[in-house]
C-alpha cells in the first residue's frame, strides 16, 4: 500500500514537468515533422500534403550542413583544448583567495550580449584590426574577417565559459590526496595526470563538450556576423527558409535532418568518450 502511494506521489510530482516537456519540446518537433512532408503554398508558408520531395531537396543545402558538421566539432575541440588548462589552473593551482575573482572574470563576457561581442570581433579581425597590426611585421594582405577562421574564433570565444565551468566543477572535486600519493610513489606528473586527473575529470569534459557542441549545431548569429554571408551554418539556412523564402516545408525538412544528425553524432561522441573514460578508470584500478 505504501509502495502504491509512493508511486502515485512520484507520478504527481513528475506530471507538471512531463506536461511542460511534451508541450515545449515534443509537440513542436511533431509539428515540424508533419510540416516536412508538406509543400510551400503559393503565397509562402505551408501547404498540407504527404511527399518526400523536401527531403530529396536536402542536397541543395549541402554547404550549410558541411560547414556546420565541420566547424561545430572543430570549435568544440578548440574550446576543450583552451578550456581544460584554464579549468585545471583555477581548480588545482589557484589559491582560494583569488579563485572567486578569476571565476568571475571567466563569466564576465556573458554579461554582454553575444551580438555586441561578435561586432567587436568584426573590428579586431577587420582591415584596421589584427591584419593592420601584422603589416608592421611584414605580413601583408592577410584577410581574417568573413572566413571560416573568423567564425571559429567567434564561436570559441562565445562558448568557452560553457566548457570551462563543467570541467572546473569536475576538477574541483578531485581528491588531491591521490596526486600526493602518486608523487610519493615516484609517479611522474604527466603519468599522474593521464591516469588520475584526466579520467576523474571526464564527466566534466563530456558535459562541457556536449553542451558546446549541441549549441554550435544550431548556431546562426556568429556565422551571420563574422562569416559575412560566405560562411553559413544550418541555422542560417533555417532563418532564410522560414523568414525570407517562407518555405516552411523545406525548412522543416532541413530542421528534421539537423536533429537526426545531432542525435547520431552526439550518440557516437558520447559512446566514444564514455568508452575512453571507462578504459582509463580500468587502467587506474
Amino acid at each position: 500500500m505504501a509502495s502504491t502511494s509512493s508511486k502515485r506521489a512520484k507520478a504527481l510530482l513528475l506530471t507538471p514537468a512531463g506536461l511542460w516537456y511534451g508541450a515545449m519540446l515534443v509537440l513542436p518537433l511533431i509539428v515540424v515533422l508533419i510540416f516536412s512532408f508538406g509543400s510551400r503554398s503559393a503565397v509562402g508558408g505551408y501547404a498540407p500534403g504527404f511527399s518526400l520531395e523536401q527531403y530529396a531537396n536536402l542536397p541543395a543545402r549541402f554547404a550549410a550542413f558541411r560547414n556546420t558538421l565541420t566547424l561545430a566539432p572543430i570549435g568544440t575541440i578548440a574550446s576543450l583544448i583552451i578550456a581544460y588548462p584554464l579549468a585545471y589552473f583555477l581548480a588545482v593551482k589557484v589559491s582560494a583567495k583569488w579563485k572567486t575573482l578569476l571565476l568571475v572574470l571567466v563569466i564576465v563576457p556573458f554579461w554582454t550580449s553575444i551580438l555586441i561581442r561578435s561586432y567587436a570581433w568584426i573590428f579586431l579581425l577587420g582591415g584596421k584590426g589584427i591584419p593592420q597590426l601584422l603589416e608592421v611585421f611584414g605580413i601583408e594582405g592577410l584577410r581574417l574577417i568573413n572566413t571560416p577562421f573568423a567564425v571559429l574564433v567567434g564561436i570559441v570565444y562565445g562558448y568557452l565559459p560553457l566548457m570551462v565551468f563543467p570541467i572546473y566543477v569536475a576538477l574541483e572535486k578531485l581528491d588531491k590526496r591521490l596526486l600526493e600519493a602518486a608523487a610519493d610513489l615516484g609517479t611522474p606528473p604527466w603519468r599522474a595526470f593521464c591516469e588520475i586527473t584526466l579520467p576523474l575529470s571526464m564527466p566534466g569534459v563530456l558535459t562541457g563538450s556536449m553542451l558546446v557542441f549541441i549549441l554550435l549545431m544550431g548556431e546562426f548569429l556568429i556565422p551571420a556576423i563574422l562569416g559575412g554571408g560566405k560562411v553559413f551554418f544550418v541555422g542560417n539556412a533555417l532563418v532564410d527558409l522560414f523568414l525570407q523564402s517562407r518555405n516552411w516545408a523545406f525548412g522543416s525538412a532541413v530542421a528534421v535532418a539537423l536533429v537526426a544528425l545531432m542525435l547520431v553524432v552526439v550518440g557516437l561522441y558520447t559512446r566514444i568518450l564514455k568508452r575512453f573514460g571507462g578504459a582509463s578508470d580500468a587502467g587506474l584500478m
